[in-house]
């Protein structure tokens, strides 16, 4: 590294510790996150100027996802959506700094991935200390002698304060003020522990991206990592047999794949409809992914000495992944059934977006044995995770949730759903709308509330309009923080939330709102009429 870059190494990474401090101390993440990842990049770039690197343009292909997944904590509110757009633009930016000057990214397989993640810190510390760029531990000579100076000054200090204090109102006041701070300093202490914690990590993340990422022979890539010992029969038994229970499985599900509500109602095993469709998603769900893991271990470990035997593997794995996609079929269908009996909510949106990106890793994966690139499984998982975060970005998982929920309470006041149907009847509901529960959703559904309970008005469909007023008026009840932010916590979904909400107030015939509590807990008055904030499950 250039001389200039390594003497302004640490003094930078200090730099970005304040910020650090400065940001997101007794703060939520909103948009700080993108300023703070915005400080990262640019601070990075301007030490590799000087340093005279550049990056490799395999790497630059991974700053707009970074600077797309920052942003989502300035626009969206809904917890999953957020902490997975930060998490992944977290990782990526380690990513980023790990093949900053190879670009290798791309052809990095599992174990390169986790020896390079986990090690890139402790390697970056190691270069630190061999380079000279932390601060040496000779510094502390003349810190002695200036502690022991304070130490005898302090008494002086003190009695001199007193006096001054005295003789002065203004120097009273500011003295009084340091004192109350003074009580502060614990938390002052461990702030700025934190601060040098976080200078240290991006130092050495730095020293390492500078230093270490370039190109570089890849963990297996020449010759496996580890030796393939299952011999071809012994695999070709296995998939076999696994095959041979799924087909049995799949058999048996294509009556109630089939043959709906009834089916389930009236089956054999007396199966409720609730037992069929909690109980059975989730096994789906993780039998998918064990059958994932095991084809790609056994991948791994096999022995496959001509192109026969490559074929034959990657057939059985084609059968496997056609069985997989019944099993991920089924699951989606009974999480179908259930929200057309309960509606929507976010413990069922969200399965049914991984199932599709589960499923597409599965094709993905077995093409890729087809063409005989296991060490792309990697990057597939990489990309599968990433459009998973992106699709629930996309899809705005509150917003839907309202939607698809008001959509189906119109339905059942129309007693499309619930009236007249035996079967319907017995699968129960608490309600047309929870409006308790859409008050318990994020900032994102505040426009999709608006429009629903504007839409209802202007249809003169009171008995909707009313609990999504109820739903607007409990959200801001329950969230009385957002209505004076920080810049610091500033966010585009909760700035419109607010917008909206003013707009909806000052319309004629919007009810007049009141904050109160029943039963200790918090509830609205509309035009004297008390609505409860908390869902049915719970009243």
């Amino acid at each position: 590294m250039a001389k200039k870059a390594h003497l302004w190494l640490f003094p930078m990474a200090v730099i970005l510790g304040i910020a650090f401090d400065f940001l997101f101390w007794g703060r939520s993440l909103s948009v700080s996150f993108a300023i703070y990842m915005a400080l990262l990049l640019a601070a990075g770039f301007w030490l590799a100027q000087r340093a005279g690197l550049k990056p490799a343009r395999a790497a630059m292909g991974l700053l707009l996802p970074i600077a797309l997944l920052s942003l989502v904590s300035g626009v969206r509110t809904e917890p999953l959506t957020v902490l997975l757009s930060r998490t992944a633009a977290v990782g990526l930016l380690a990513l980023f700094a790990i093949s900053f000057l190879g670009g290798q990214w791309p052809r990095f397989g599992f174990v390169d991935y986790v020896y390079k993640l986990l090690g890139f810190i402790p390697q970056g510390l190691g270069l630190m200390r061999a380079n000279g760029a932390a601060p040496k531990s000779g510094a502390l000579r003349w810190l002695l002698p200036v502690g022991r100076g304070l130490l005898l000054a302090l008494p002086l200090l003190g009695f001199l304060m007193v006096l001054l204090a005295s003789a002065d109102a203004f120097f009273a006041e500011w003295v009084e003020r340091f004192f109350a701070d003074f009580e502060r300093l614990p938390e002052f202490l461990w702030r700025g522990f934190i601060i040098l914690v976080v200078a240290y990590i991006l130092a050495a993340a730095y020293s390492y991206a500078f230093e270490r990422s370039q190109k570089q022979a890849l963990i297996g890539e020449d010759k496996p990592w580890v030796h393939p010992f299952i011999g071809f029969p012994e695999v070709t038994t296995v998939l076999v047999s696994v095959n041979l229970l799924l087909m049995v499985f799949v058999f048996v599900q294509f009556r109630y794949f089939f043959g709906g509500l009834a089916n389930i109602v009236e089956g054999p095993a007396g199966f409720t409809f609730a037992e069929y469709a909690r109980r059975g998603f989730a096994e789906l769900v993780v039998v998918s992914l064990a059958l994932l893991g095991s084809f790609m271990l056994l991948s791994a470990l096999s022995k496959r000495e001509n192109a026969t035997q490559h074929t034959w593997f990657a057939g059985l794995g084609f059968v496997l992944f056609a069985q997989v996609a019944v099993i991920l079929a089924s699951a989606f269908q009974r999480l179908l059934l259930l929200e057309q009996a309960y509606g929507f909510s976010r413990l069922r949106t969200y399965p049914h977006v991984f199932m599709i990106w589960l499923g597409l890793l599965l094709l993905a994966v077995v093409l890729l044995e087809a063409w005989r690139r296991p060490r792309a499984f990697a990057l597939a998982v990489l990309a599968a995770s990433l459009g998973f975060v992106l699709s629930l970005l996309a899809l705005n998982v509150d917003a839907f949730i309202v939607r698809a929920n008001i959509a189906h309470a119109r339905e059942a006041l129309i007693g499309s759903v619930h009236q007249n149907d035996p079967v319907a009847s017995r699968l129960g509901s608490d309600g047309p709308l929870d409006y308790g529960y859409l008050a318990q959703l994020s900032a994102d559904a505040i426009p999709a509330l608006v429009e629903g309970y504007r839409t209802a008005q202007a249809d003169g469909d009171e008995a909707l309009a009313k609990p999504l007023a109820a739903a607007l008026a409990c959200y801001f009840h329950l969230n009385p923080e957002m209505l004076q932010p920080d810049w610091r916590e500033w966010n585009a979904a909760e700035a419109t939330a607010r917008r909206e909400w003013a707009a909806l107030q000052s319309e004629a015939g919007f009810p007049a709102v009141a904050y109160t509590e029943a039963d200790y807990l918090p509830a609205v008055r509309l035009d004297d009429e008390l609505w409860p904030c908390y869902p049915e499950w719970q009243r």
